[in-house]
């Protein structure tokens, strides 16, 4: 799939996105950036999730890193935090409604991973074979 390089340079905020902060591209690229907000989104794609089940799912990640990305993605609309009145606390996260609209990317960019192992797995196979 090539760039369309028109649409870039015909974009209506070409002007807006030398400030970068408010360039569509850049916007995404800071709600998603982080530490493992990308699957943390694709994980509460299937459901929603307790903290302790996103834990399971990112080991290399500290409680204290899943915490503020999960605050960082619930200020950004992107997730809720449902926190239910018993003892002990039950703490559940799901995507809203907003969060949703993000899947498609996601699948899109799983899409994309998966079709890049399949071709670096078959250039390893080349390569191993030549040897």
């Amino acid at each position: 799939m090539a760039i369309d390089k028109k649409r870039h340079e015909d974009c209506y905020m070409s002007e807006k996105c030398e400030k970068y902060d408010v360039c569509p591209m850049a916007l995404v690229q800071k709600l998603l950036s982080g530490k493992r907000k990308i699957l943390i989104l694709w994980y509460l794609s299937n459901k929603v999730l307790r903290f302790n089940d996103i834990k399971k799912r990112l080991p290399d990640v500290t409680q204290k890193m899943l915490t503020q990305q999960l605050r960082s993605l619930e200020e950004d609309k992107l997730i809720f935090r449902h926190v239910y009145p018993v003892v002990p606390p039950k703490v559940e996260y799901g995507l809203t409604e907003l969060g949703k609209k993000v899947i498609p990317i996601l699948e899109m960019m799983h899409e994309f991973g998966a079709e890049y192992l399949e071709l670096s797995l078959k250039e390893h196979d080349k390569e191993s074979d030549i040897e």
